[in-house]
């Protein structure tokens, strides 16, 4: 999740502020935090596992449990995990040093897990390093009002925040003087940046910060198809920063699916938004996230999903098992699949956008394509196209956190393999 992803560095960042010293996962700390997930039974599991793992290495330290499925099962972390020390959901994050403090003074267990529909605006976090990446997360939104039936997100993230554009530009503008290239804008329902503002959008925040000095491309996480609108397109064409890449939710390739979800478009919608993006840019990377097995999914709507991924030609899928989530909508639903059932939905639908997938990365074979270097390592460069492709070279040829021109001549696993142009 790149938006805990940020939480997390903007977290790290507050404690170095007070002089603490980050320290690998594994080695003996003062502090330990596990920025929770909640998303699906599985991601409970594992951080209810990192939670008690963590203890064990330094039973006088302060354990933290951060995140959504902090914010969820506050109450119940404290039964299950009886070594947290501090709960914090999705708030409060900013204050956590003093919420330390406090602790250390009486040494009693606390609940910081208020309602976070009470919250109103977008708290700021701030990150002005990233370690060694050569992308930063930059969140400039908050919250879900969409409340999709499957989904816990809106319930544990609250309503739509925006974070103010002078904000977004003061932390873009510090990203890039620590010598970031390239900036992905990020946030629990993107799209929505702005409507609580009243007087900005996503067109605004990408032109924000477009003209920046040293910044060569800008990123987006993931939007709905909806979003890409004939306004949206004619703002957005004339950016030459902004990457050749789309992550448009889709969740499910049948509509009457698509309905009991809860989503906010039709297939036919999805299509022509692919359509559009296509039209401007033919190199164009279309990802997506897909739900097997949702409550009374029948063998022909997951049939028309199927078909649904190999007409679009998606260059990249993440694909999910449904998973029921207390307190929304589609765990009620009737006729819930079993696992071996979604087991087979999933392997039968990764192998079709596996093809395409592979056949997406393969038509760049014998081009140009100018990449991002990330990291060198073991006489290999490698890094990433503005369409989201790897790629490696032989490192001598490679600066880390430069853009080059490379020669593409093969393709290995999932990644092109290629020569530098002087």
């Amino acid at each position: 999740c790149k938006v805990n992803q940020y939480d997390t560095e903007a977290v790290v960042e507050l404690f170095k502020g007070e002089g603490y010293k980050e320290v690998g996962f594994d080695e003996k700390a003062d502090v330990y935090i596990v920025n929770t997930c909640t998303v699906t039974h599985l991601s409970d599991r594992k951080c209810r596992q990192m939670l008690r793992k963590t203890k064990k290495l330094n039973p006088d330290s302060v354990l933290i449990a951060m995140g959504c499925y902090a914010q969820s099962a506050g109450e119940q972390i404290k039964i299950d995990v009886p070594e947290v020390d501090l709960i914090v959901g999705t708030n409060k994050r900013n204050e956590m040093i003093q919420l330390i403090e406090n602790y250390k003074k009486d040494q009693e267990t606390y609940n910081y897990v208020g309602n976070i529909m009470d919250v109103e605006e977008f708290e700021e976090l701030h990150i002005s390093n990233m370690g060694e990446h050569t992308r930063a997360y930059l969140k400039i939104q908050e919250g879900c009002n969409n409340y999709c039936t499957y989904c816990i997100i809106p319930y544990v993230r609250g309503k739509i925040r925006s974070r103010k554009i002078e904000n977004v530009m003061q932390e873009a503008n510090r990203l890039v003087e620590a010598g970031f290239k390239e900036i992905i804008l990020t946030g629990i329902h993107v799209a929505s940046y702005g409507k609580d503002l009243g007087n900005t959008s996503l067109v605004e925040a990408i032109k924000a910060i477009h003209d920046l000095d040293g910044l060569e491309r800008i990123r987006l996480s993931s939007i709905e198809p909806v979003v890409v609108t004939p306004g949206f397109l004619e703002a957005i064409q004339g950016l030459p920063k902004l990457c050749h890449h789309f992550h448009l939710s889709l969740q499910s390739g049948c509509d009457t699916v698509l309905k009991r979800m809860n989503r906010k478009y039709t297939t036919l919608e999805y299509k022509e938004s692919v359509v559009a993006l296509r039209n401007i840019w033919p190199d164009v990377a279309i990802t997506t996230d897909i739900i097997v097995g949702f409550p009374g999914e029948t063998e022909e709507e997951f049939q028309e999903t199927v078909d649904f991924a190999k007409a679009i030609g998606f260059a990249q899928v993440h694909l999910f098992p449904y998973s029921v989530r207390e307190g929304t909508v589609a765990a009620k639903m009737k006729d819930q699949l079993d696992a071996p059932a979604k087991d087979r939905r999933l392997k039968t639908l990764k192998e079709v956008t596996d093809r395409t997938q592979q056949a997406f990365i393969e038509q760049f074979i014998g081009t140009d394509m100018e990449v991002l270097f990330e990291k060198d390592d073991q006489g290999k460069a490698h890094g990433y196209t503005s369409n989201y492709i790897k790629v490696e070279v032989a490192s001598e040829c490679a600066i880390v956190n430069t853009l080059k021109k490379v020669h593409i001549e093969s393709k290995q696993d999932d990644a092109l393999m290629g020569k530098c142009i002087d």
